[in-house]
């Protein structure tokens, strides 16, 4: 085989998630996220960013570094703490999933 498939085939198996995310259990354990964020990703409270139809990568990222203490904030680290890896798979596949639109004023 060639270096570069070689490289290639490497990469693919190195990003591929180890835990299947599944939307719907994600909904069932957005339980805790729901009174900043809410069920549906839009926020509850004004210092909660929206997060529904954020990429998926990128929710999952931020709940990894909130759990291991890279991003800290005094809510979210500790939320993060008792996530498991399909946990932040399953949470970040739901709220990945709500379709948002926005409307420009004419």
């Amino acid at each position: 085989m060639k270096p570069v498939l070689i490289l290639a085939l490497a990469g693919l198996v190195v990003t591929t998630p180890a835990v299947a995310a599944d939307a719907a259990a994600g909904r069932q354990k957005a339980g805790a996220c729901r009174t900043c964020h809410g069920i549906d990703g839009i926020a509850k409270i004004p210092i909660a960013p929206h997060i529904a139809g954020e990429n998926r990568i990128y929710l999952e990222t931020q709940l990894k570094a909130f759990r291991s203490g890279k991003r800290e904030h005094e809510i979210m680290s500790v939320v993060a703490q008792s996530l498991s890896d399909e946990d932040i798979s399953d949470l970040s596949a739901w709220y990945s999933s709500i379709a948002i639109s926005a409307t420009v004023p004419e």
